[in-house]
């Protein structure tokens, strides 16, 4: 229960010799399949909750091209050539030829730099438990010697290696578990062409395909973590997922468990949302599914700031575990095998602050809340309204999610006639001209009475403009237009827009973000209180918790130092005064660690 320094090494796992044996697969003990009321009882092993961070990896086909619009996920290159994404297309045109197709790429994914055991001792310098690897993405290619995909394999076309079999045995040898990611659906099956065929078109393609497919993986593998995915357009039922996961269970043991994604009616597995701002407790195990940038498999189009800095990566990993959760965090190495410079500099740093503060961590539980926010705003001119920020801020330090954005000043025409002012935007928007509510998209506030988008104006004149904004979860975007019968209808520019009455020239609208932000979170672990701090207070850290118990030794995880504190207005106060800032081992958040504070409550 003392509040020591905490280590990142554990013990070896138990390491197993596997052969491959396609089409070989251990049918169930019992013949009858459990219900899904059974499969969810199952207990998710200790192991997986205790674990906190994951290490994905997208790597595969797409990888040679590595390329996309700068918020999409460049592992669905295949589908943008197939919808004729311009983006995508353009690209493989100017760089690759008009007749190259996306099997012509497979050739020139050499993975001559994979060097399996040096990303496995990548991972546990991380920190990581456990990998999760995609065997095979949603274009079909197999990263595993699979009979089911010949000629679209990585032994068979590309690398010449058992990609799934070589890391598998490095992660392991490492003393992390093994994870396996499989897409249940693939573009272009000539059995059912997903996306493209109707849905419910699908039973060949499972059952000649898929289900031996599967079995071939998980026989050969017996990965601990089974994550899968494309399985949205249909039911559980037409996936038979409740026989796969019942066999998967039998097949690997205890310890296994799997992810949410198998299809509707399934209900069942850890949870697993994607790039969320908003982390929150949930009713059973979950752990944030997310990049270092905004793609999963390398995007050599993104910009340096879609990448988390060290800051905001801790930051994002400790909210989640005090919210109840854990993180799988992607990369995405290049064709060649190479994990980019960058990634690997994140995945060390974040490995760094866990060897200080592992203990606050790994095995640790929610506390009866998970930290502290306080309200932040962020105010500028913007010149139009405009914005599709996809799934990133507007800009620091608003959060991704949960935002508004309040834009004031004044709208001059140039026509005297009746105008109609129109909003897109995900998610809620309402605007006001001349004192008149002119849109109303707020979902939960709408009035009785229905507002017309439109009114009359006079040219040169400046009339009061006020557009309110509320970004909920996920894609953020919204943009303001106007039209008359002699305007066309367009983006409301900034040569019509004004800050205040008096200026002569257009300089847009003001702006006020304003979202939560998180500067504290809390843990509990072994009867201990973690208090995480994302700020440096510098004499004095303030925790607003009921009163620890007289003489309750308060310490800086890193430090063996015991800290004085006082406690006055429902608020214990830290004495750090005696600690110069060089002297914390650790960066990026700090830990105090009340010793004994939840065994004692």
């Amino acid at each position: 229960m003392d509040c020591v320094r905490p280590t990142t090494s554990f013990g070896v796992l138990a390491v197993f010799l596997f052969s491959l044996q396609p089409g070989v697969a251990q049918e169930p003990v019992s013949s009858s399949v459990p219900s899904w009321e059974e499969l969810r009882a199952r207990p998710y092993p200790e192991w997986f909750t205790e674990s906190k961070l994951g290490i994905f990896i997208h790597w595969g086909v797409y990888s040679v091209v590595a390329y996309g619009g700068k918020e999409s996920y460049s592992e669905w290159l295949l589908r943008g050539l197939e919808t004729g994404d311009t983006i995508r297309t353009r690209f493989m045109e100017d760089h690759y030829g008009a007749g190259f197709t996306y099997a012509d790429l497979a050739p020139l994914f050499k993975a001559e730099l994979f060097d399996p055991n040096e990303w496995a001792e990548l991972f546990r310098r991380a920190g990581a438990r456990y990998v999760v690897l995609v065997t095979k993405h949603h274009d079909g290619y197999a990263l595993w010697p699979s009979r089911y995909s010949p000629s679209w394999n990585s032994v068979d076309v590309g690398p010449g290696r058992d990609i799934v079999g070589e890391l598998t045995a490095a992660v392991r040898n490492a003393g992390l578990r093994m994870g396996l990611y499989y897409s249940l659906a693939e573009w272009n099956n000539p059995l059912h062409r997903w996306y493209t065929d109707p849905p419910d078109s699908i039973a060949p393609y499972v059952e000649q395909h898929m289900i031996p497919q599967f079995k071939e993986l998980v026989a050969a593998y017996r990965p601990v973590v089974l994550f899968a995915d494309g399985e949205w357009l249909n039911t559980a039922e037409q996936w038979h997922a409740r026989e796969l996961i019942d066999w998967y269970y039998t097949t690997v043991g205890p310890d296994a468990v799997v992810n949410n994604r198998w299809g509707a009616g399934s209900d069942i597995g850890f949870l697993t949302p994607e790039y969320s701002a908003a982390l929150e407790m949930r009713d059973r195990p979950w752990t944030e599914v997310r990049g270092l940038g905004r793609s999963f498999g390398l995007n050599r189009n993104e910009d340096l700031e879609a990448y988390m800095t060290p800051d905001e990566l801790v930051h994002f990993f400790v909210s989640a575990v005090a919210a109840g959760g854990g993180m799988i965090l992607n990369v995405g190495p290049k064709a060649d095998g190479q994990i980019p410079l960058l990634q690997q500099e994140r995945l060390l740093q974040l490995g760094q602050w866990l060897t200080v503060n592992g203990a606050a961590i790994y095995g640790s539980r929610p506390w009866s809340k998970t930290g502290e926010e306080r309200e932040v705003t962020l105010e500028r001119v913007d010149p139009t309204i405009d914005f599709d920020w996809v799934r990133n801020s507007p800009g620091p330090p608003i959060r991704e999610d949960n935002f508004t954005v309040l834009w004031t000043g004044y709208v001059e025409p140039l026509y005297s006639e009746i105008y109609e002012f129109e909003a897109e935007a995900d998610d809620d928007v309402r605007a006001w001209v001349d004192g008149q509510l002119v849109i109303d998209q707020w979902e939960d506030e709408r009035p009785v009475e229905a507002i017309a988008g439109t009114v009359r104006l006079e040219a040169g004149r400046k009339y009061a403009i006020r557009v309110e904004y509320r970004e909920q979860e996920v894609n953020a975007s919204v943009r303001l237009f106007w039209s008359s019968p002699r305007q066309v209808r367009e983006i409301v520019p900034k040569a019509r827009l004004y800050t205040t009455r008096d200026l002569m020239q257009g300089d847009g609208l003001r702006a006020v973000y304003r979202s939560m932000q998180q500067y504290m979170a809390y843990t509990t672990n072994n009867g201990n209180l973690y208090a995480i701090t994302f700020e440096w207070s510098g004499d004095e850290l303030a925790l607003p918790v009921p009163e620890p118990a007289s003489g309750t030794r308060i310490a800086l995880l890193g430090l063996e130092t015991e800290l004085p504190w006082r406690y006055s207005s429902d608020t214990a106060y830290v004495d750090l005064s005696g600690i110069s800032y060089g002297d914390v081992p650790g960066q990026w958040a700090w830990i105090l660690c009340l010793e004994g504070y939840t065994a004692a409550r």
